[in-house]
């Protein structure tokens, strides 16, 4: 099933890799921030199933994105170079993809995270 999924990154290139690797498992990219506050702004709007949310932001934590999505019953995942140590402890139950990845791994973190 092809899933809408909006990328929360603020690194241009691993944003534009990241949406070609969306692409090529088959699912569409319907949004992309890299900055607090127009991710906070498409993370409140429709139009996406999921979403990849890299933990540091030019410098800000995209931890309020992260609690709007939860408060929405949006299902996402964090891609972060920092590993589960970088991650607010109130997302301790949020899959973390560390960065780098292959395809492989970005296709079943987003299976798994669109099954739960």
């Amino acid at each position: 099933m092809a899933l809408r999924i909006l990328i929360v990154e603020d690194e241009m290139t691993i944003a534009m890799l990241l949406e070609d690797m969306i692409e090529a498992l088959g699912h569409a990219v319907t949004g992309l921030a890299s900055r607090l506050g127009k991710a906070l702004e498409l993370a409140a709007a429709d139009g996406f199933d999921l979403a990849i949310l890299d933990v540091n932001l030019d410098g800000r934590s995209s931890s309020p994105v992260a609690q709007l999505l939860r408060e929405r019953g949006v299902p996402f995942f964090f891609a972060t170079g920092y590993g589960r140590s970088g991650v607010d402890p109130a997302f301790a139950d949020v899959l973390v993809l560390s960065k780098p990845f292959l395809i492989e791994e970005l296709g079943a973190a987003i299976a798994e995270t669109a099954g739960r």
